[in-house]
């Protein structure tokens, strides 16, 4: 075993988003909509916007300098860099770029691609290299710019949609401090929350077509995707904390994808977890896909709600369809 240990502490967390907010009743003179049906049906208020010029890079890097230096590390000790994202910079992938901004010279650096469950399928992807013995710091990020694929005509998703970075630390330890996870997936029901791609034909030479094109914005069933969430996501934290040998009521915070207001209280509500323990930030940043989770999470640790040895329940669900859920022990 080397000098960490092989189990796993989450040590820093840092957020990042810009100071550019749309509000609701902004949204309200855009579309069809009021205030109020924006409000009682999602729960949201406002959200942050990157502007035109922006980058996702630069945005995640100022999430993870914050979580870095909370953490009380150097980029130089970083390992591995995991940025969970869709909507990258560059389509190759924009984890090199924050590696590059970080000056993280030593870590290996890569993106996933798991929509809104990006952040929690990045836990369970970090802490199998910590726990094989490989790496010992792994700098986690969830970010995404949802605005650049938002059709800002249509009500039933322009409604939902910001942008922000969040960030977590994971620590090689001598305890293992995340206590269980559960990953899923079924893409037949793919369909129901997508952002596809949208293709062109082009002869590049006679009777030989290529497509070439862009992506389509965001379309969404919100009906389909609320009965999904409310089902699965209940069941998903059940298995997580079946495998960490832990009840509910042993959960100190429930840290849910930050969707809609409705589906955090129905989810709270079957697995009986009072609101008082139910982080939630929608009303100020809207749905921030794979960044909601640690954006809510850091927050909660900055302003000293969340304290070390806290038990954290969190769950990620969205495209693909997706859905996950880790329970872990807050530091070290």
């Amino acid at each position: 075993m080397n000098q960490l240990g092989t189990g796993i502490a989450i040590t820093g967390s840092g957020s990042a988003a810009s100071e550019v907010t749309l509000d609701i009743h902004q949204l309200s003179q855009m579309v069809d909509t009021s205030d109020e049906w924006i409000t009682t049906r999602t729960g949201i208020r406002q959200r942050h916007l990157v502007h035109a010029q922006g980058s996702l890079s630069e945005m995640a890097t100022g999430a993870a300098r914050n979580a870095i230096a909370m953490a009380g590390i150097a980029p130089d000790d970083l390992d591995m860099i995991i940025l969970a994202t869709s909507t990258p910079d560059d389509l190759f992938g924009s984890a090199n770029q924050v590696q590059a901004l970080l000056g993280a010279s030593k870590a290996v650096a890569f993106d996933i691609t798991a929509a809104c469950s990006g952040f929690v399928f990045g836990l369970a992807t970090a802490s199998q290299f910590i726990r094989t013995g490989v790496y010992q710091n792994v700098l986690l990020i969830g970010a995404d710019i949802l605005s650049r694929w938002v059709d800002w005509s249509d009500r039933s998703t322009c409604v939902l949609f910001g942008d922000g970075a969040g960030a977590v630390v994971l620590q090689g330890n001598q305890s293992d401090r995340l206590l269980g996870f559960a990953l899923c997936s079924d893409g037949t029901q793919n369909s129901c929350l997508q952002l596809a791609y949208k293709s062109q034909q082009q002869e590049i030479v006679k009777g030989l077509t290529v497509g070439k094109g862009t992506y389509q914005p965001i379309t969404m069933s919100g009906k389909e995707v609320y009965r999904f969430a409310v089902q699965k996501v209940p069941e998903v934290i059940e298995k997580a904390l079946f495998r960490a040998d832990l009840s509910t009521e042993q959960v100190d915070w429930l840290v849910l994808h930050q969707a809609n207001q409705r589906i955090l209280d129905a989810v709270a509500q079957r697995l009986k977890i009072p609101k008082h323990k139910v982080l939630s930030n929608l009303a100020q940043y809207g749905n921030t896909s794979a960044a909601s989770i640690p954006i809510v999470l850091d927050e909660a640790v900055r302003l000293e709600k969340i304290k070390s040895g806290d038990i954290i329940a969190t769950s990620g669900f969205g495209a693909g369809l997706t859905w996950g859920a880790a329970v872990f022990k807050w530091g070290r």
